[in-house]
C-alpha cells in the first residue's frame, strides 16, 4: 500500500529498454515502471542494476510509476 507517494525511496533499475525509453525500478518486493524522461538528470538512458533514488506518481492509467529518478551514488 502506498501511503506517501512523495517520499523518496530507493531501488535499482532492474531492466531499461533504451529503443523504447522503458525501464523497470525495483526497491524491495515491489517494482514499478518508468520512461526515460523520469531521469532528472537529463539522460535518455540508464544501466540496469544502478542503485537510484525515486518518488511515486500517478501514471495517466491509474497505476503508480517512478519520478524523478536520480543515481544515488
Amino acid at each position: 500500500m502506498i501511503t506517501a507517494p512523495s517520499q523518496r525511496r530507493r531501488g535499482s533499475v532492474q531492466s531499461f529498454d533504451a529503443a523504447s525509453g522503458l525501464g523497470m525500478v525495483e526497491s524491495g518486493d515491489e517494482t514499478w515502471p518508468f520512461h526515460c524522461t523520469a531521469l532528472a538528470d537529463g539522460s535518455r538512458t540508464v544501466s540496469a542494476q544502478n542503485v537510484v533514488d525515486f518518488v511515486l506518481r500517478a501514471a495517466h492509467h491509474g497505476c503508480w510509476e517512478a519520478a524523478d529518478i536520480r543515481s544515488a551514488n
